[in-house]
């Protein structure tokens, strides 16, 4: 056990190290240039194309959903603990400055997903029950050809077991506490029963996962349509409400950001172990890890859109980035920040990631109510991680063993949610959180190799529109 813990830390260091982390930002880098910036030099019209459109209504055909239950889908997945814990982990360990590195890994990243999604829809195929199957495993096999399905093959190894961690061990996990939580803060004597208030919430959440994943991927869609809108806006809402209570502190938290980008030291007051290192290593490694812009989970979704041309689809990769970094973990970050619940807690391990953030919202809404609403906002937030990884884990599953696959993966997952309710599973986790790392070393290498599709099928698409041709 001792050496497997070893082994997993060595390998989870790299891909979650400096090397891993400037590859998955130089990918962005290089893409942005080779597609003229477009995040930035046609923001009006992926903005007019995602957010203008997500009140229209459309109709999806046989084995696909619309364009926008594909981008809530991915949205769930990528929206869970890492936009809460996961911040606040970046900002105590390494300074506010880690906010500005998240957001500079998410400005590139958005190219990145622009192209994964893309990628996705262009090389997607039906499956036996005739759903659109698609993402990195099979724009790896259709795109680079046979010879390269072993590649694939990996990525999907990957997939299929870091979901059980990820998207499942970690999330049940968190709502399991942040239920405990609540309780306690109504009734003290609750903390007796953690384990069954622990066990109650798994087998309620499993159950309604259970009852989505046998609708299929419609369903899927269908439910984080509504879920996604909803508990984003319950979460924005909240957190708006903590920062312009704190108003006054703005200028010095962002000045903070700033400065503790390139000078930590200046602004933690010399804490132990807080670095400009540990600031760009924790901001851009929370913020791949929350978006996951590269790691190739999200185009797993998109690929069943019903949506025909693969640019149009690929404007909601950069707009999942957008929403996801830009403002619901800056929103976290300024709650943390301008509450004052980081000060003095810079390095402290303990308090790196949900204290803190409940500290934040309870400087405004008091202890029982602040405890309310990040419960609220966890369990909406992992319950869609769990529904958007257990689509990403059968997807991949089902390319290495055909869709008889289907069934006996998902009740297994849904076994997982209750185990994982009330387990200490932390060596799973740990473990799946190497595997969603490893992920991202297939996928890149499939995404460079196809990066002149991406930039053939951009350049044509933004010539039709300056031509008239396409809107």
């Amino acid at each position: 056990m001792d050496k497997i813990i070893e082994i997993n830390s060595a390998v989870n260091g790299f891909v979650w190290g400096p090397i891993m982390l400037a590859l998955l930002v130089g990918t962005g880098i290089y893409l942005s240039f080779r597609v003229g910036f477009i995040q930035f030099s046609k923001i009006g019209y992926w903005w007019k194309n995602t957010i203008g459109k997500i009140f229209q209504k459309s109709e999806a055909g046989e084995g696909e959903i619309t364009p926008l239950q594909a981008v809530s889908t991915a949205l769930a997945s990528t929206v869970g603990t890492g936009n809460i814990a996961g911040v606040t982990g970046a900002i105590i360990l390494g300074g506010p400055g880690a906010v500005f590195w998240m957001w500079i890994s998410a400005l590139f990243g958005m190219v990145t997903k622009f192209s994964e999604v893309t990628l996705a829809v262009k090389y997607r195929e039906r499956n036996e029950k005739g759903d659109w199957c698609g993402g990195p495993m099979y724009y790896i096999k259709n795109g680079l050809g046979p010879k390269w399905k072993w590649l694939g093959v990996i990525f999907s190894v990957f997939g299929a077991l870091a979901a059980f961690g990820i998207g499942n061990i970690s999330q049940i996990n968190s709502i399991a506490s942040s239920v405990n939580s609540v309780a306690v803060a109504f009734h003290e004597n609750a903390k007796e029963f953690d384990t069954v208030i622990g066990l109650i919430t798994g087998v309620v959440i499993a159950i309604f996962v259970a009852l989505v994943l046998l609708g299929g991927v419609k369903r899927i869609g269908q439910v984080t349509e509504k879920l996604v809108p909803g508990m984003a806006a319950i979460y924005i809402v909240c957190a708006l409400v903590v920062v312009i209570a704190n108003a006054g502190t703005i200028p010095d938290v962002f000045a903070s950001i700033f400065q503790g980008a390139f000078n930590p030291s200046a602004v933690v007051g010399g804490a132990v172990g807080v670095t400009m290192k540990l600031a760009i290593t924790k901001g851009v490694g929370r913020g791949v890890f929350s978006n996951e812009a590269g790691l190739g989970s999200a185009p797993i979704a998109h690929a069943a859109t019903s949506e025909k041309n693969p640019v149009r689809q690929g404007l909601y990769g950069i707009f999942e980035v957008f929403m996801d970094t830009i403002v619901i973990c800056t929103l976290t970050s300024l709650v943390v920040l301008c509450s004052g619940a980081a000060t003095g807690n810079y390095g402290n391990n303990d308090l790196a990631g949900v204290p803190t953030a409940v500290a934040g919202f309870a400087s405004v809404f008091g202890d029982k109510l602040g405890s309310l609403i990040l419960a609220v906002g966890l369990l909406l937030f992992a319950t869609s991680t769990i529904l958007g990884w257990a689509l990403y884990g059968t997807r991949c599953a089902e390319f290495l063993f055909g869709s008889k696959i289907i069934r006996p993966y998902q009740a297994l997952f849904c076994l997982v949610v209750i185990a994982g309710s009330v387990a200490d599973l932390k060596l799973v986790w740990d473990i799946s959180d190497t595997l969603n790392g490893l992920m991202a070393i297939p996928n890149l290498i499939a995404v460079l190799l196809l990066s002149p599709v991406v930039i053939k099928l951009t350049k044509e698409h933004f010539n039709g529109v300056n031509a008239g041709k396409l809107e």
